[in-house]
């Protein structure tokens, strides 16, 4: 027994290390296999972090720019005297004082309301741009720079329309902002904006830009065309500088829009195309000159594309035409579609506007317009805008008009009584809205009791059925027409109800 079983003991090890050693072999040759693989294979980088370098476009800090932009943006602190409204107009009048003596009620002195802004400094010798309504009706001005230096600044000239204002304060030597080529700049691209929101001290916040040529018609600016940022901006900011990311000055802080009063992402800035225009005249002259045509002007709508047979809703359309102004001289129509501005496409009304207020009076220029159908080419020597606040270059209000049932309004002929009372000529034709279905489609766009429609599809319409026969000719297209109220006219467009 224990011979036999000393052979089987033997056996079993003799067949373990067998085994054994070739599972070894097996594994040995298996990683020398897998070297080989590894060696013939590339050799993958090791994955490294995102950083400035690795990633094109991506940048990880602002601080060189904020420190060359930082010292040009300035603080501007107005103060405004506010008399008290008078409790009793008459009090230093003798005769009343004969009576009353010193129980009259005395005239309160005047009060003083400080204003806080912010400022860019625009050239080394002390000129700061800022807002128009920084310092409108300031008695005192008061520039801050980064370093705690205080100066007292004077007006060199102010442009209400454009909310721009510049400022010169006795200085040499300052570190000051290069303007940058507002035309340029991309909605997307990253920008900061600087000053000093609520009067915290300076604040550098980012974002970018969100749109391009907004009107947003929140102050008296007559001219606007906004560059729209996410960056923060809150009271305090307004002439404060947004920048890109080179440094440049590409816009002047000036509104935001907010139900609140501070910042939702939705700010405004004047660009610096616009800004450099005005700086240029303020310098030169102290006051801002325009150009002008003599026109009143409406944006094309979709519906007012569709009337006319436009390829696309873009242009400004002429809803009046100034007697004896450049745009009559040169034969411009009510109802032309003004397309290009010396070559250059037209937007819309707003785009127009300024493309012509900020070309110098006297200026020789060529509009491209449709008119029924048809382009044209004139040539215009532009006139000059008469300086008045909140001038918009365009009629206000709108208007529309159509049967009582479909298009919600009711007509009645225009009489030379009639048309005494509504500031019209006696010779003039057209129906009078005599009432309007508040949830009809002619209140929709607008019409009120007394509009006269003078035209329907340019066709003059002298009495009720002339005008609904104009309506029912249009088909399944909106219908033109041209409305006056009190001696003021626009086209709009009226469709039936459906």
């Amino acid at each position: 027994m224990s011979k036999d079983f000393s052979f089987q003991t033997r056996q079993f090890y003799g067949f373990r290390t067998l085994l054994i050693l070739l599972i070894a072999a097996a594994v040995l040759l298996a990683c020398k296999s897998q070297g080989k693989t590894r060696s013939d294979a590339p050799v993958a980088p090791p994955q490294q972090a995102i950083t400035s370098a690795s990633v094109a476009g991506y940048q990880s800090s602002y601080a060189d720019v904020v420190s060359h932009v930082a010292p040009a943006v300035v603080t501007v602190r107005s103060t405004e005297r506010v008399r008290q409204a008078q409790q009793f107009p008459f009090s230093d009048d003798p005769f009343f004082r004969q009576f009353f003596g010193d129980r009259v009620p005395q005239q309160q002195p005047q009060q003083r309301v400080q204003g806080l802004g912010s400022g860019v400094v625009v050239n080394a010798d002390g000129h700061i741009l800022t807002n128009f309504h920084v310092i409108d009706g300031a008695v005192d001005i008061k520039v801050e720079m980064t370093d705690n230096r205080t100066y007292t600044a004077k007006v060199v000239g102010s442009d209400q329309p454009s909310d721009l204002a510049l400022l010169k304060i006795e200085a040499n030597n300052l570190p000051s902002l290069t303007l940058g080529d507002s035309d340029k700049v991309r909605v997307g691209d990253v920008v900061l904006a600087v000053g000093n929101p609520l009067g915290v001290g300076q604040t550098v916040t980012a974002g970018i830009i969100s749109a391009k040529g907004r009107a947003t018609g929140l102050s008296d600016g007559s001219f606007e065309d906004f560059l729209q940022t996410d960056a923060a901006i809150n009271r305090g900011n307004s002439g404060g500088a947004l920048v890109n990311t080179a440094g440049e000055l590409v816009g002047i802080n000036s509104q935001i829009l907010s139900p609140s009063g501070g910042n939702i992402g939705i700010g405004f800035a004047i660009p610096s195309n616009m800004a450099r225009a005005v700086l240029d005249q303020l310098l030169k002259s102290g006051k801002v000159r325009r150009g002008m045509i003599g026109v009143t002007i409406q944006p094309v709508s979709a519906d007012l594309a569709a009337s006319l047979n436009l390829p696309s809703a873009r242009g400004a359309m002429v809803n009046s035409v100034q007697p004896g102004g450049p745009a009559e001289k040169a034969g411009i129509k009510m109802g032309d579609v003004i397309t290009a501005f010396n070559g250059t496409p037209v937007i819309d009304n707003n785009n127009l506007r300024n493309m012509i207020a900020s070309t110098q009076p006297g200026t020789d220029i060529t509009l491209t317009l449709l008119r029924e159908g048809r382009e044209e080419k004139v040539a215009v020597k532009l006139g000059e805008l008469p300086v008045r606040a909140g001038a918009k270059g365009e009629q206000e209000g709108d208007q529309d008009s159509g049967d009582t049932g479909k298009y919600g309004l009711s007509v009645e002929p225009l009489t030379p009584d009639l048309a005494t009372r509504l500031g019209l000529k006696v010779t003039d034709q057209g129906v009078v809205v005599s009432q309007v279905d508040p949830n009809g489609p002619a209140a929709d766009v607008g019409i009120q009791q007394g509009d006269v429609i003078q035209e329907v599809n340019r066709q003059i319409v002298r009495n009720a059925n002339e005008f609904r026969a104009g309506l029912d000719r249009s088909g399944a297209r909106p219908a033109l027409v041209l409305v006056n109220r009190r001696g003021r006219t626009l086209y709009l467009t009226l469709r039936p109800r459906q």
